[in-house]
């Protein structure tokens, strides 16, 4: 009977998923992220076929080489997979899968919550009235921005980038301007997107900007300092991809003398540790990394992380190994 250990605890439908395989199926006893020593203390020598882990793991080498000889995969409960020694599993022979596609919609909608509860003020309008501040309209009151007819920079159009775009233009008559790696002409006729040769040039044009790359020794700290200087005093960043894309003490400075007019962030550079500086800024929101926390689609992550193994157990393919 296959065994499977599962760093902490995640939405039933995947556990269902592998119980009604038959495997035999261990979850961590602690509810928190577990440091590396508990990972390998827990995974040496107890001869699990798959792990089930999380990005808040640090799957090292250490961790991949406790999980010898028996370990066939570690199924990444993310779409990311920085947190995993790709290049070691690869050499021992270990299967490393993600969870792709299914919280794209959610991830596009979180962020343009984000976005328009920056730009409207929303979350210092309801502080506001909290404190027992609210006497009245008054034509001056909390003025915020607009999104229609503005121009969103996407920093990334994969996926999720792409479907940020698209309600944008959709749903907000937003024009978009893009930076990726890979020009997407095939988007730009559907959109209107228009693809710039640099980072730069979107951080210059857009009144908003929304980052969706991975995080990979290119795009830490893609944005600091120089390119909060580049950018309108009146724009907006948001980042619900990885936290260290930004450099946090330099977004703090920005906001502070308003060289930027806001920022809505859901990860964190030093995660789950927020920059002192950010946590008393009016013109900054803070999420707790739930960009992708829907009942909907983290029971689908779960099925999926749990799918991966099941094919990876049986002799097949997983549908979203990493290669």
């Amino acid at each position: 009977m296959p065994k499977i250990f599962i760093t902490r605890m995640i939405p039933k439908p995947g556990i269902e998923l592998l119980t009604a395989r038959g495997y035999e199926i261990v979850v961590s006893p602690e509810n928190r992220v577990l440091s590396k020593e508990e990972l390998v203390s827990f995974i040496k020598g107890q001869n699990y076929d798959a792990v089930l882990c999380l990005l808040t793991d640090r799957i090292d080498a250490d961790v991949l080489g406790a999980s010898l000889p028996t370990v066939k995969i570690f199924a990444n409960f993310a779409v990311g997979f920085d947190n995993i020694d790709k290049e070691t599993a690869k050499r021992l022979g270990i299967m490393i899968t993600n969870t792709p596609d299914v919280l794209t919609d959610t991830v596009a909608e979180h962020t343009f919550a984000l976005m328009l509860a920056i730009a409207h003020r929303v979350v210092e309008a309801d502080k506001f009235v909290r404190a027992d501040r609210y006497e009245g309209w008054a034509p001056m009151l909390l003025l915020g921005a607009d999104l229609s007819r503005k121009t969103l920079g996407i920093v990334g159009l994969g996926r999720i980038g792409s479907r940020v775009a698209f309600h944008a233009v959709k749903g907000f008559d937003m024009k978009v301007i893009y930076y990726d790696v890979k020009r997407n002409e095939e988007f730009e006729k559907m959109c209107g997107a228009v693809f710039t040769e640099t980072i730069d040039g979107v951080l210059r044009e857009a009144d908003f900007i929304s980052i969706h790359v991975p995080l990979i020794p290119q795009t830490h700290h893609l944005i600091g300092e120089p390119q909060f200087k580049l950018m309108k005093p009146t724009a907006y960043l948001v980042n619900t991809s990885r936290g260290p894309i930004i450099d946090e003490t330099a977004l703090a400075e920005a906001l502070n003398t308003r060289t930027i007019a806001g920022a809505a962030l859901d990860v964190f550079e030093f995660e789950p540790k927020i920059t002192p500086s950010l946590l008393n800024l009016n013109n900054v929101i803070l999420t707790p990394h739930i960009a992708s926390a829907t009942e909907e689609t983290r029971a689908k992550m779960s099925e999926l992380a749990a799918a991966n193994i099941i094919e990876a157990l049986e002799g097949r393919t997983p549908p979203d190994i990493l290669r």
